[in-house]
């Protein structure tokens, strides 16, 4: 493994360096020790900047109806956001009239969201998922309800119809449709949105743009409760851009293939404003990292070799597998790639080494991969990994800028942040906004650390889970979810999507496991087609396989609060509509447990339940999965 790291490029990074004070009250003060440079005024200067130097280059593609790429350049973006603008002004928008859009990554989505960013009126990308995918519609009143927008963008009106209704008594902004949908009464197009000449009023209410001006509301994603609006500044996005780009030497324009989307801070924040900052291209991938979906995400790769890749690790088990069986693909993928990115959720170590195996033999050397820890309300990045770790699971240190203060908690410590990036508060709520900041005024995430070498805090951090996740068994003893769950994905490994930790105040862990169904199906040899879920599940391959699993972690377990002793692969894939997954892929623990209440007493059932696994009523030869 050693071997393999010193073949790094190590050029694209900027040496670590952390300031460390310790304090009487057992909390810890980490910062970088590199001054955060001057951060450009507002989001619009990146694009200003491009369309003078490269306004021919292209900067948003996607694909057309026919499957072509096609898009706009910076010069195009450029031209049209200040149309956009112009049409947005004539609206009578403001901090108070913020623009919501309800769709999916597309041209426009990105066009509209850069014209509010260009003359201050703030914009909500609002997760597709609560208007498409929702019965109630509960979120979405909820976000609307909140922010009361002055206009409402969908791209298309047949789909979005119902949720437009649903809303429709809560608002009394404009409703935009589309280019070349039909709006009803009262609506308008977005071409029609774009069809004013008028220059001035864009260039003064640019010129007006400050670092405190309010330019996104992005609500979380309520997994306990409705989802907070959280103020996301100018000062914090470009802070945040400036800041990565100070510790990630990555000179040359980036090329993206990405769909991480644009309601969340990583794929909106992160990856878009990236591109946007370097004067790079980002392709628009529909795809998901899903069964059934991720085919397209592979076309467009086989198509357009990236120069960075960011994902989050689902996709990257699914990516896994293409490139182990097309040589001709791996290749691709890594002919020009720069750096490998994970982020949402912890890497499992067994994909860490596979990329690693595969980058090596294709190209000769490994492939960098980080990570990097943060959140909504710091835009995102408060850390970054600008080494190469050992392994998977470091999130490195603080950047440039933004102070981490470790809290001790238990046994574990919070990491809360302070600086630039990290936002002022919640939108309309100033009881949360009270609630999240303490009195040196450090926004309290709720998030755990630990020193990958306590000796050197260089080497960084790793995250060490939710605060709120982790329970105690009844013997007093705490299981720390986010360090079992991913071990328990790679021991599971290849049948588990997922796992979600069970076991508060009880004798022992067990695990409900999401399974990769197809992997499951591969298990079971050539089971009839007609073969439920249900009865793939039971099949004894896959049940031999779990059991395997469950033993992998007991030989590496150190007592009771790191060895799971049953295990439940659940039917029902966990439901969007039911906060038990987010739009990235990421499953929330809480949710799950909630929601799933009964198959948690199913899994502690005495006698043992038929369709539970049990570490104890296994056999200790290893079974080939």
């Amino acid at each position: 493994m050693m071997t393999q790291a010193r073949s790094v490029d190590a050029s694209i990074f900027a040496e670590p360096s952390v300031a460390m004070a310790r304090r009487t009250d057992g909390s810890i003060v980490l910062s970088s020790r590199k001054r955060l440079k001057p951060p450009v005024r507002c989001v619009g200067e990146y694009l200003e900047r491009w369309s003078r130097e490269a306004p021919d280059r292209p900067f948003l593609m996607e694909r057309s109806a026919a499957g072509r790429w096609q898009g706009v350049t910076y010069g195009e973006a450029r031209d049209r956001v200040r149309r956009l603008a112009a049409g947005l002004l004539d609206e009578n928008l403001s901090a108070e009239r913020p623009v919501a859009i309800l769709s999916a990554n597309s041209v426009e989505h990105g066009l509209l969201m850069l014209a509010c960013l260009h003359i201050g009126v703030p914009v909500a990308s609002i997760s597709p998922a609560y208007s498409l995918l929702s019965r109630d519609f509960a979120k979405l009143k909820s976000i609307v309800r909140a922010l009361a927008p002055g206009l409402v963008y969908v791209d298309d009106r047949a789909r979005f119809g119902a949720a437009l209704a649903a809303v429709r008594e809560l608002h009394d902004g404009k409703v935009v449709i589309g280019a070349g949908g039909v709006p009803l009464d009262g609506e308008t197009n977005f071409q029609s949105l774009e069809s004013s000449l008028e220059t001035e009023p864009v260039e003064r209410a640019f010129a007006d743009v400050s670092p405190d001006t309010v330019a996104k509301i992005m609500f979380t994603s309520g997994s306990t409760d409705e989802p907070k609006g959280v103020i996301n500044t100018q000062r914090m996005l470009c802070a945040n851009q400036q800041a990565i780009a100070q510790v990630l030497l990555l000179d040359e324009r980036p090329t993206l293939v990405d769909w991480l989307p644009w309601n969340h801070t990583f794929g909106g924040n992160h990856n878009f404003n990236w591109v946007l900052r370097a004067g790079g291209t980002l392709y628009i991938d529909s795809g998901r990292p899903v069964p059934g979906r991720f085919d397209e995400t592979l076309a467009n790769l086989r198509e357009i070799a990236p120069t960075l890749f960011f994902n989050v690790p689902r996709a990257y088990d699914l990516l896994l597998t293409a490139l182990r069986e097309d040589a001709a693909f791996c290749r691709h993928f890594f002919s020009r790639l720069r750096l490998i990115f994970y982020a949402a959720a912890a890497l499992p170590q067994n994909l860490w080494r596979e990329l690693e195996r595969l980058s090596l033999r294709t190209v000769a050397k490994v492939t960098p991969m980080i990570s990097s820890w943060g959140l909504t309300e710091s835009a995102p990045a408060a850390t970054v990994c600008h080494f190469q770790a050992e392994r998977s699971g470091c999130i490195g240190v603080p950047i440039p800028g933004c102070e981490l203060k470790l809290v001790p908690s238990g046994d574990k410590l919070e990491a809360r942040v302070r600086g630039p990036n990290v936002t002022p508060g919640y939108w309309k709520r100033p009881d949360l906004t009270a609630k999240f900041f303490d009195e040196e005024g450090f926004f309290m995430t709720g998030d755990a650390v630990r020193w990958a070498d306590p000796e050197r805090p260089e080497r960084g951090l790793c995250f060490d889970g939710r605060l709120g996740e982790d329970f105690k068994l009844s013997t007093g003893t705490w299981v720390s979810v986010g360090e079992l769950r991913v071990r328990a994905i790679a021991a599971l490994a290849p049948l588990a999507d997922d796992v979600v930790v069970a076991g508060h105040d009880r004798d022992e862990i067990g695990l409900l496991v999401f399974p990769n169904v197809e992997a499951c199906r591969r298990l079971c040899g050539d089971p009839a087609p007609q073969a439920t879920v249900q009865q793939i599940l039971q099949h004894s391959a896959v049940r031999t396989c779990a059991a395997a699993g469950l033993r992998e972690l007991a030989r590496a377990s150190q007592g009771s609060a790191s060895r799971p002793t049953r295990a439940l692969l659940l039917v029902d894939p966990p439901s969007a509509d039911a906060n038990e997954i987010t739009d990235k892929g990421y499953i929330n623990q809480r949710a799950v447990l909630t929601r799933r209440s009964q198959l948690i007493d199913t899994l502690y059932l005495t006698p043992t339940h038929a369709s539970v696994i049990e570490l104890s009523g296994v056999d200790a030869r290893p079974p080939a999965c």
